[in-house]
């Protein structure tokens, strides 16, 4: 399927003032910067298991059907429960405090999360 791969971020726009408007302690912040956050798609369908892996070891994993209510967790761990959609080949999800997509662009996974004017952009180059 489209989604599936292993990416690894190649490039961010406005982490700092998207994080912190999101609410993001700052020590997080500063160890969050520059990561290289690899993002493991497994798409069967319309089913997702969408796991981020950081540096650190630690993970997070959001297991989603599009159109279906899914419980979910934002990157500062808070838990939810989101209805993922698909709109012109983007992946859209309201969190609490953002609005996401992701979607595949010349190979690559392009993010975007908008909150509070603040528009994050992380582009990761498909690993082989």
């Amino acid at each position: 399927m489209a989604f599936t791969g292993r990416y690894e971020v190649e490039s961010e726009d406005n982490y700092d003032a998207f994080v912190k408007c999101i609410g993001i302690p700052s020590d997080i912040i500063e160890k969050g910067r520059n990561f290289k956050i690899v993002t493991e798609v497994a798409q069967n369908g319309n089913d997702f298991v969408w796991t981020q892996i950081y540096p650190t070891g630690q993970s997070m994993t959001n297991k989603f059907t599009i159109g279906k209510e899914a419980d979910m967790e934002t990157m500062g761990g808070k838990k939810f429960k989101a209805t993922v959609k698909m709109e012109d080949g983007k992946v859209v999800a309201d969190f609490p405090n953002y609005h996401h997509t992701a979607e595949i662009a010349g190979g690559k996974l392009v993010e975007i999360s908008t909150a509070g004017g603040v528009t994050y952009k992380r582009v990761s180059k498909k690993l082989a």
